[in-house]
């Protein structure tokens, strides 16, 4: 019997599982028909042409007629690079600010994304530093610093993200206590906290959280109210928030009464 949308509800568990398990078929196959899907997951087309549009807003795969297509091989850097040249100025603003939450003689965890690297920037004035991170771009960056000792996490390399992931990272964070982790975040709710689209980044991002005694999230307002498919953190976990003033009034509300700091910039 196919189940209808607005029967399981927009923000359902079941919706989130399904679009996951979309992704998963359409990386596998390169290609699939929207009947096709409909009869796997036992919803009509409507809700799988709504679960292929919402995808492909989040750069998970390309629609076409009748169906959806994998991303090119090619779409992981181009991505990337798009991703960092928008909201610039917010990102800015967020990095500039996130630098003011480092001492000298710190040890912070730099996570992978293009707000984050916005932070090395203003790090000049906080050395000495041990910096670890998985980030390729925030490395790169680092580079232009002295009185920093930087540790790169070893593994498999996402060019979607510019980082390192799997077990080899999750294994390094295990034997490390840093005291702050700077996080980016590809979506957040404040209901669900953050989530991602990806179960190894979600896996690196969690052992990174482990690691660390505090949790700064760095996002700014376009990632807000998105849903990835797989959960990360709780908001109740993160410390500190630094966005942008844009964030909508409902999540500045959510926030606060979840007790986390919230810096708007």
């Amino acid at each position: 019997m196919q189940t209808d949308e607005s029967v399981v509800g927009e923000r359902s568990p079941l919706m989130l599982d399904r679009r996951s398990r979309i992704a998963e078929v359409v990386r596998q196959r390169g290609s699939v028909r929207v009947n096709e899907l409909a009869d796997m997951f036992g919803v009509t087309p409507v809700t799988i042409r709504n679960d292929l549009a919402a995808l492909e807003r989040e750069g998970v795969l390309l629609r076409d007629h009748g169906g959806a297509v994998a991303l090119p091989a090619t779409s992981a850097l181009i991505a990337f690079e798009q991703r960092a040249g928008i909201r610039l100025e917010a990102k800015a603003r967020i990095g500039a600010a996130a630098a003011q939450f480092v001492q000298p003689g710190d040890t912070i965890l730099l996570d992978a994304g293009t707000t984050v690297v916005e932070m090395v920037k203003h790090l000049r004035q906080r050395t000495p530093l041990t910096v670890v991170t998985n980030a390729l771009n925030v490395v790169i960056e680092l580079r232009h610093l002295s009185d920093i000792q930087v540790w790169m996490l070893g593994g498999t390399v996402n060019y979607a993200t510019f980082g390192t992931l799997g077990p080899l990272v999750e294994q390094s964070l295990g034997d490390l206590v840093v005291e702050k982790l700077f996080l980016a975040a590809e979506s957040v709710d404040s209901g669900y906290g953050v989530t991602d689209s990806t179960i190894e980044i979600a896996q690196t991002k969690r052992a990174m959280a482990r690691a660390a005694r505090r949790i700064i999230l760095l996002a700014d307002s376009s990632k807000w109210q998105r849903r990835g498919f797989i959960k990360v953190l709780p908001l109740e976990s993160i410390e500190t928030i630094i966005t942008d003033t844009d964030l909508p009034d409902e999540e500045r509300r959510r926030i606060e009464m979840a007790g986390v700091q919230l810096v708007l910039v």
